[in-house]
């Protein structure tokens, strides 16, 4: 007969060990996943289950397992990150790395739950004490009204992400206050994000072939930092427009403070009342719309770029900078949408070459900066980090934490290509057919080496 003294350690371990929250949860998790749990997952009770050289998930609270109930997927783990219910052991970013590396080569491929996997859930949910009413929706999540892309809306969505405050911009940003992505030059010491963003508008200047005197039209014009800079640097005369109230105040106060009040108008309107203004038919020298064009809509882009085309001279020139997406991707996704840009659309770059060149429009270069978002994303974040308690103190944890996950998901989505940015030059030919164009590149790029 074998008593317990004589059994293995091991053994003797197993049947001591309690079964915890994970234990109950990995059976069911790996049947939704379709494979081994990709992640070592931590419950509020001490439990764990999943591989022991994977990320650790912290799941502090029955609550998470209820978001996840009521809103299944992509969602609803953002939420519960944002409200705390969730969390990583390691870095954000690392951790998010590695968990999508091993997704991918463990080729997981979750199975459309079937009404027994829901009611198995449901099962395990009830016996862990997580069923109950629906979790609050966290306050940063934007609650929009109204049809799709109507202006009312359009405002709302806006004003959800860029009234947010300019202090806290400003606290994220450099002094440029350009919230687009850089264009990284030099990897030389001192070298920083202000730098990039100074090497970017300088570059957008050199291809639109700005001269004092010339007239631009900035769509989407942001805290003004092309506005501002085409100005003071290269004597422009600029019509800034933005939709958002805080940074048409943020602008008008520095036109002020940089005596440039004969150069810029800044204008709080919708680009669509654009086309409402006879004094802009063909007036301008230049366009630039600056990671403004995801915001348009899909249905709306044609009218957009039809705006862009019938506000230039004959030989004037636009550069659209926007962000794309693969062509076998999502666009921003459901947390993006959500929280950060709703109604935001992307789509692949050649998508919109060809909606600018049904407006009449011949494009002329098409520059990819994918990788350089990668570092433009990734100084936002280093600040962010840097300044935690500050962000907290102005915004709250719930936004703070946010801001992380965006910043962090935003930064992996272009490392790893299912996102990318592209500054796309355009020219409205006149009737022979002359652009008027520079037969080669050299002068945009001379200046920065």
């Amino acid at each position: 007969m074998t008593t317990t003294a004589d059994r293995p350690p091991a053994k003797q371990a197993a049947r001591r060990t309690p079964t915890g929250a994970a234990q109950r949860l990995e059976p069911l998790a790996e049947r939704l996943l379709g494979g081994q749990l990709p992640v070592r997952v931590r419950m509020w009770d001490g439990s764990e289950a999943g591989p022991e050289d994977a990320p650790t998930v912290h799941v502090r609270s029955r609550r998470a397992l209820r978001r996840l109930l009521w809103e299944p997927g992509e969602l609803g783990l953002a939420e519960a990150y944002i409200t705390g219910d969730i969390d990583l052991a390691e870095d954000l970013g690392d951790g998010l790395r590695a968990m999508r590396r091993a997704v991918s080569e463990r080729g997981l491929a979750p199975p459309a739950p079937s009404l027994a996997d829901r009611l198995r859930a449901a099962g395990t949910a009830l016996r862990l004490g997580a069923v109950g009413p629906r979790p609050p929706v966290p306050a940063a999540r934007a609650g929009l009204r109204g049809a799709l892309h109507s202006k009312a809306r359009d405002r709302a969505a806006i004003s959800h992400h860029y009234d947010l405050s300019n202090a806290f911009y400003a606290l994220l940003l450099d002094e440029t206050m350009a919230y687009s992505c850089g264009y990284w030059t030099s990897d030389a010491a001192g070298y920083g994000p202000a730098d990039a963003q100074r090497d970017k508008l300088e570059l957008i200047c050199r291809k639109l072939g700005l001269r004092p005197g010339a007239r631009l039209l900035d769509i989407g014009c942001g805290w003004g930092s092309l506005t501002l800079h085409a100005a003071q640097h290269h004597g422009v005369r600029v019509t800034a427009v933005t939709l958002a109230a805080e940074q048409a105040a943020y602008v008008r106060g520095q036109v002020a403070t940089r005596g440039l009040e004969e150069l810029v108008e800044v204008l709080n309107i919708d680009y669509r009342d654009i086309a409402g203004r006879p004094e802009t038919r063909g007036a301008y020298d230049a366009v630039s719309t600056i990671e403004m064009g995801e915001h348009v809509g899909d249905a709306e882009y044609p009218a957009f770029t039809r705006i862009l085309h019938d506000s230039l001279r004959p030989q004037g020139r636009v550069l659209v900078q926007q962000m794309s997406r693969g062509a076998d991707a999502p666009g921003g996704g459901a947390f993006i949408e959500s929280y950060i840009a709703p109604d935001m659309h992307m789509r692949p770059v050649g998508e919109t070459v060809g909606l600018l060149e049904g407006s009449g429009l011949e494009v002329r270069d098409v520059e990819a900066l994918r990788e350089h978002y990668v570092l433009t994303v990734d100084a936002w974040r280093r600040t962010l980090e840097e300044r935690w308690s500050d962000f907290v103190d102005l915004v709250g944890e719930e936004t703070a934490r946010v801001w992380r996950l965006y910043l962090v998901g935003g930064a992996l989505a272009f490392e790893e290509r299912r996102m990318g940015v592209d500054q796309i030059l355009c020219v409205r030919p006149d009737r022979t057919g002359r652009a008027a164009m520079e037969p080669t590149r050299r002068d945009w790029y001379e200046a920065q080496r």
